[in-house]
């Protein structure tokens, strides 16, 4: 006789008589290909990291895991900030629940024109959507991190000659009451810098990137508040975290510096 004739038990439907909830239940370091619009209009085909979670009432002994891979499977569309709510959308109808969240990180490809050569390249971006529904209630935070140089005013002003510099990490998380590039927070972060990077540098660029950082010295205590000056200022953004760390040339250790401010509450 065929098993398939044969009723399979649903063991994470059964009653769970502990009567504890469960705030997450899910998936974590799946790997699935994606596409990516840009500010350009062009399709980026990348492969992004997912988190995948759930509520779990207290009645119900799990959750049916591979609901999570066949809603993976099943959204053949480019995702961007304005389709992601769609996906986390069908993934609570799927998983039967209120609430849920969806945390996809992915790189992120630019291509830079070098400032002197005009030689371009890609460069890469760690770039992170997370969306949360609770009971019906949707919120979006992109997040970037964002590779720069920095350069120390404290060595500049106490050195005869030359001063240490390093590369630098900036993360800018944002909530936002309308659309927001990923390019807009990058250009932000990188317009604060010491410098931005580049992936490709003839000599005569490397001149003007070491130059350019030599005068424009910057701490992270420096950079985060540039940068916050700026996001106080743009209306699109309702509640931000603006992280700098340095990972130092001259210590075993970091530099580091975060602002954080929800602008609804100010």
């Amino acid at each position: 006789m065929n098993d398939a004739n044969f009723p399979i038990a649903d063991v994470q439907n059964a009653f769970d008589a502990r009567h504890i909830a469960i705030n997450r239940a899910g998936i974590r370091a799946i790997r699935h290909p994606i596409s990516i619009r840009d500010k350009d209009g062009s399709i980026q085909h990348t492969v992004a990291v997912f988190n995948m979670y759930v509520d779990l009432p207290h009645q119900f002994k799990g959750v049916h895991m591979s609901r999570f891979v066949e809603i993976l499977n099943s959204h053949d569309q480019a995702i961007s900030v304005e389709s992601f709510e769609s996906l986390l959308q069908a993934m609570v109808e799927k998983l039967e629940t209120e609430s849920g969240d969806i945390e996809m990180t992915f790189p992120y490809f630019i291509s830079k024109m070098a400032p002197v050569s005009r030689i371009k390249s890609l460069l890469d971006y760690e770039v992170t959507f997370t969306g949360e529904l609770k009971k019906g209630s949707y919120q979006f935070t992109l997040k970037v991190v964002v590779p720069v140089t920095s350069l120390c005013p404290c060595s500049k002003q106490v050195s005869d000659y030359g001063a240490h510099n390093q590369r630098s990490h900036v993360s800018i998380s944002v909530r936002t009451r309308s659309f927001v590039w990923i390019e807009d927070l990058v250009r932000m972060a990188e317009d604060q810098a010491s410098c931005e990077l580049y992936g490709l540098l003839k000599r005569s660029d490397e001149k003007y990137v070491t130059e350019k950082a030599y005068d424009n010295p910057k701490f992270v205590e420096d950079v985060v508040r540039d940068i916050a000056a700026i996001l106080n200022r743009d209306e699109r953004i309702d509640a931000y975290v603006v992280e700098s760390e340095n990972f130092e040339s001259i210590h075993n250790h970091s530099a580091y510096a975060l602002i954080e401010r929800n602008k609804c509450e100010s």
